[in-house]
């Protein structure tokens, strides 16, 4: 594994190790960004992640950034489907990407930027084009029509493989997909919805006990 492999798999690593939930800010302004992210500072949700598919995701991004600056957390650009991509998220001050899918070519241009990296995979072909990079931590997307049974057949021939679950993931279906081995969930509506976020704290209690576990 090259340096730069190591380092992407170390931020994963210890991010999910203290809680393995990372929040995405889909569709926000930038000063709904910045609410949002802080509430999953405030649980102790460690990893923010904006996808950047317009010029309004990006000044979101950077505005979030800005906010995980004064917290000491770490914001990641997602949706980086593209070399360009990548050069917006290290403008915009990212601290890593995350993409749909596998691109060799952008998960390289990440990683050479100093930005870890974690590839959308689906197939075991993408996991093992991602393994070859070095790259362990991978985004299991989409989760939901995965299923967790996914998750568990591939970690037989891919035992070292992080997964962390992407896609249609809620507060309803976090645990299953974690109890099937998942390394970690990504949560949406769970921290814009009202309703969800009063209930995210009992999730945690039960993510932090099966961690324990």
């Amino acid at each position: 594994m090259n340096t730069a492999s190591a380092a992407s798999g170390q931020l994963f690593q210890d991010a999910f190790d203290a809680l393995p939930l990372m929040a995405i800010l889909r569709g926000f302004d930038p000063a709904r960004s910045v609410e949002v992210s802080r509430r999953a500072w405030d649980v102790g949700i460690h990893l923010v992640e904006v996808p950047i598919q317009s010029e309004t995701a990006v000044a979101a991004l950077r505005a979030a950034v800005e906010a995980g600056e004064e917290r000491g957390a770490v914001v990641g650009a997602g949706t980086v489907t593209t070399v360009e991509r990548v050069e917006q998220a290290v403008e915009a001050g990212a601290g890593f990407t995350v993409a749909p899918g596998f691109s060799r070519e952008v998960a390289e241009a990440s990683l050479a930027a100093g930005l870890p990296h974690l590839p959308g995979v689906a197939t075991a072909s993408e996991i093992q084009q991602a393994e070859a990079l070095g790259l362990t931590w991978l985004k299991a997307f989409p989760a939901s029509d995965l299923g967790p049974g996914w998750i568990a057949s591939m970690h037989g021939p891919f035992p070292q493989a992080r997964f962390v679950a992407t896609g249609g993931m809620n507060l309803s279906n976090t645990m299953e997909f974690l109890g099937a081995g998942a390394a970690a969930v990504s949560l949406g509506s769970a921290l814009a919805d009202a309703d969800q976020f009063a209930r995210l704290p009992q999730l945690i209690e039960e993510v932090v006990a099966l961690s324990a576990g």
